[in-house]
């Protein structure tokens, strides 16, 4: 900061600076003129000189730190401006980008970012133009710093990384330091705790060296935030103390407020309230004094969580709308859903449930927004965000809806949770400005809601400016005392007004309109009677499972009745027990998964099935109905055909269809009629390929079978390519052929990557891998089936969300084809090629779909009786016998059992 000339600042004070500043107006005109005696700088120098008129400028920026230390922020905008405006006259650049920055830099404290970025932004280009490395760095860390508080993590994370590259380069180490701790915040507000904790240290060290005190604090406060969020809550605590001490040691006001709202989070989290409530009454009264306009938001959030830990509900709500109000305000998208979510959560425990859905519903739609903004970031900075932020919001959002039986919204946020878990695992699938519908009765208070705070807005900034000036020693008027007390009668009467609102007659009206005619009529999920008619036309019923913490929820919906609710009573932990042990005994050719997979059919299964047996009475035919099935959480592992009801395993009952989120699956798309067939394999066992799979690199040999089989499928075929085989099968062989092809069938490896979802991949055989990243490249528009008949899919022991099951054949889906039958797991070469064999057989018996077809090649193998895939007995012996031939003892006399044909499932349209 450059300090002005002891002469030219004793001229102005002899002027007196409430004048000064008073006047300037005239200081803007006569900047570009010759002074004079005749305007108020007149007696600042007689000589008519540019350096004169630098020398006021100078003097200007000076001063306006000055008023910002002492908490005179409108009057720090005014001397910046008008230094501004005296650099512009001059055509000083480098003043001219400083005055920039300064003010951008108030408009940010004060909570303004729209203003803040055009200044910031100004100042970057001018940084620029005169190659000064310096100020082009802290010009991109404070534009970032906008985005960041925005909540536009993807945009702040690239900005701070460009400042940091420029530090680096030129050797600023406290600015390095800077752009270290700025990447921190944002690795830690995604939920990546120990990225950030490893840039927090390196902020400290370079600090300590350097003895930036303020720097030294800032990031001892950040790393026991880190170690807040990991629940070692004393350790944090002995962390914000030390920035406590730090910034009261150098008069940092700033730092103050953060650390005394920092050690009332440690002891909220200790259970310590009152002293927690305490310490963010401190924090909130410093913020507001300095017109710290984001802390303010944040120390009223918390002072309400004390109180809602205490069962305050009504003194908590009051606490969150101010929050809220504040929050809209400065743009705090983050804050501002936060607020929402508590102001919901208040209303539920209040017994308010309809009304508390509104509230969540917004929060969803603002936390959908910063989703939407997320997608240019790393995949596991995406999925961090939805576990940490996101994920147990909307299973709330649902359960609740479901509690209210209002099950077709359920459904929504049901498909728009599937949707963003397989964003979180894919890159670029998800469509934009996904929402959860606001049903009209719902929008209307809302908007009620919102006038109020538009009022409460207004009182808020006119309030915070009389206070600051008040608590900076400004001598206030007496109208603007008496304007003070009625801004606080005024601010007092509007959360009373909230809370009025919130009980008012006018809500209860609109909450009563929400009758289940209208919750039926609005959704935007479909029309029900247009989905019904999918689903008779189909023979199909749609079945949503939702994992609870202490139940499952299933949700049916069937071509004769609405949604339909069964709750079943399990904690998830013992579902998940049940899963878990289910898919180890499935995966072991040697074991008897029936007990289990019995077990799981009374929870899925055994509460619908009178809905299904009414179904199969209903149908003309008698036929059963399709399942047509979306899996929830760790219920992804196991393949919905391996439960047993104590007969039969369900294969032998259903046909199977899995999706991925209903809005993306066309249930009217007719299947081909005249298949047009390309077949690939890797069959070669003497070649040995090694790809990279994680952090690791494995060696993937030929599968003799895989080569058998292919070769079994062109001899099925009338219309099929020649066989693609080993070093053959190239990405240039291949891509000649998808476009005409209809069905694309790999035999081969394929694998997928848990740690980075993206490079999950196909192997072909001349050792090439195609991944993720690679498939949205494809040609598959024409394409009705891809069959992945890989002997490994790679998914990981521990059992997570399940995301990578579908992801896939997710993936192929969105780039066209309509239906992927993919594995769960490892599977056998020989049993594979069995079960391939059998399920093209049935495919081509005429008016079977793809779903009947995998049903029927899964029941032969069970029972050994193919001619249940319509072949006569001659036919039925060919084929038993071929695969006899084929496959060796033991595994022909062991392909009843589910390891062998039930890992392959068929996702998208199969119907």
């Amino acid at each position: 900061m450059r300090k002005p000339s002891p002469s030219i600042r004793q001229s102005v004070h002899s002027i007196g600076l409430s004048l000064a500043i008073a006047s300037v107006t005239g200081l803007l005109m006569s900047a570009v003129l010759p002074l004079s005696t005749n305007n108020i700088w007149g007696s600042v120098a007689t000589a008519q000189t540019h350096e004169t008129q630098a020398a006021a400028a100078d003097w200007l920026l000076a001063e306006g730190w000055n008023q910002y230390d002492s908490n005179q922020q409108q009057e720090a905008i005014q001397s910046f401006q008008a230094a501004l405006e005296i650099y512009q006259a001059l055509s000083n650049r480098a003043g001219e980008g400083e005055a920039l920055n300064n003010i951008g830099f108030i408009y940010a404290i004060l909570g303004q970012y729209q203003e803040a970025i055009r200044y910031f932004q100004e100042y970057f280009e001018i940084s620029r133009e005169l190659g000064d490395r310096v100020t082009e760095g802290k010009a991109l860390e404070n534009i970032g710093f906008i985005f960041f508080r925005r909540g536009q993590y993807q945009e702040a994370l690239s900005y701070f990384q460009e400042a940091l590259d420029i530090r680096q380069e030129i050797g600023d180490r406290q600015g390095e330091g800077l752009s270290l701790n700025r990447i921190g915040n944002v690795y830690s507000s995604l939920g990546q705790y120990q990225e950030a904790l490893n840039y927090y240290r390196q902020y400290f060290d370079i600090s300590q060296e350097i003895g930036y005190l303020r720097g030294k604090g800032e990031a001892l406060n950040n790393i026991g935030f880190v170690y807040h969020n990991l629940g070692q809550y004393q350790e944090a605590l002995n962390y914000y103390q030390q920035y406590l001490d730090i910034s009261q040691e150098i008069d940092y006001r700033f730092g103050e407020g953060d650390a005394l709202n920092n050690i009332g989070w440690a002891n909220l989290s200790l259970g310590k309230y009152q002293e927690a409530l305490s310490y963010y009454q401190r924090s909130f009264a410093i913020r507001q004094e300095i017109g710290d306009r984001r802390g303010e938001g944040e120390s009223l959030n918390n002072i309400g969580t004390v109180y809602h830990q205490q069962e305050n509900y009504a003194d908590a709500l009051q606490q969150f709308q101010q929050a809220l109000t504040i929050r809209r305000t400065i743009g705090d998208r983050t804050g501002e859903a936060q607020s929402l979510w508590w102001i919901g959560y208040q209303l539920q425990q209040q017994s308010q449930s309809e009304l508390a859905i509104v509230f969540y519903k917004d929060a969803i739609n603002v936390q959908e927004a910063i989703r939407t903004d997320l997608g240019g970031l790393p995949q596991e900075l995406q999925e961090s965000y939805t576990r940490t932020k996101a994920e147990e919001n909307y299973r709330r959002l649902a359960d609740l809806l479901l509690q209210q039986d209002r099950i077709l919204e359920a459904q929504q946020v049901l498909d728009l949770l599937k949707v963003q878990e397989l964003d979180d695992y894919l890159r670029g699938v998800r469509g934009v400005n996904e929402r959860v519908s606001i049903l009209r009765p719902e929008q209307e208070i809302l908007t009620a809601y919102d006038e109020l705070q538009k009022t409460a807005i207004d009182i808020g900034q006119e309030l915070t400016e009389l206070r600051q000036r008040r608590a900076r020693g400004d001598m206030l008027s007496t109208s603007d005392e008496q304007r003070l007390e009625t801004l606080k009668d005024l601010q007092e009467d509007i959360n009373r007004q909230f809370t009025a609102f919130l009980y008012s007659a006018e809500v209860e009206q609109h909450l009563a309109e929400l009758s289940p005619r209208l919750l039926r009529q609005n959704i935007d999920l479909a029309d029900l009677a247009g989905l019904q008619d999918n689903l008779a036309n189909l023979n199909a019923v749609l079945l949503y499972p939702l994992i609870l913490g202490d139940r499952l929820e299933l949700v049916i919906t069937t071509p004769v009745s609405p949604p339909l609710r069964r709750t079943v009573d399990i904690e998830k932990a013992d579902l998940n027990r049940i899963i878990s042990d289910l898919r180890q005994q499935l995966r072991d050719p040697s074991s008897d998964p029936k007990a289990l997979a019995q077990e799981l059919y009374s929870y899925l299964i055994r509460p619908i099935e009178q809905d299904l047996a009414d179904l199969t009475e209903a149908s003309p035919t008698g036929t059963p109905p399709t399942i047509i099935y979306a899996p929830d959480g760790a219920l992804r592992y196991i393949p919905l055909s391996t439960l047993h009801d104590g007969n039969d395993w369900l294969a032998q009952r259903f046909r199977i269809n899995n999706i991925t989120a209903k809005s993306f699956t066309e249930f009217q798309s007719e299947p081909v009629t005249n298949p047009q067939v390309l077949a690939a394999a890797f069959a070669d066992e003497t070649l040995v390929h090694p790809v990279p799979v994680g952090n690791t690199t494995e060696e993937f040999r030929g599968l003799p079978f895989a080569g058998t089989e292919v070769i079994n499928l062109t001899n099925s075929f009338t219309s099929i390519t020649a066989p693609l085989l080993d070093r053959d099968f190239n990405w240039d062989a291949l891509k000649d052929h998808l476009d005409v092809a209809n069905i694309v069938h790999f035999a081969t490896h394929a694998a997928a990557v848990p740690e980075a979802p993206e490079l999950s991949f196909i192997l072909f055989g001349d050792g090439t891998a195609q991944t993720l990243l690679d498939i949205p490249n494809w040609p598959l528009e024409n394409v009705d089936l891809v069959v992945l008949s890989a002997c490994e899919t790679g998914i990981p022991g521990q059992l997570t969300s399940g995301d990578e099951i579908l992801g896939l054949g997710y993936q192929f889906q969105t780039r066209g084809a309509r239906a992927v039958i993919a594995s769960l797991w490892k599977v056998s070469d020989g049993g594979t090629q069995a079960l391939m064999t059998a399920f093209y057989t049935a495919l081509q018996q005429p008016g079977i779909t793809k779903a009947e077809a995998l049903r029927q090649a899964q029941t032969a193998l069970i029972t050994g009786d193919y001619q249940v895939l319509g072949l006569d007995e001659r036919g039925a012996t060919g084929i038993r016998q071929r695969i006899q031939t084929d496959i060796p003892q033991p595994v022909s006399s062991n392909l009843d059992y589910p390891y062998y044909w039930s890992p392959f499932i068929l996702i998208g349209n199969g119907l």
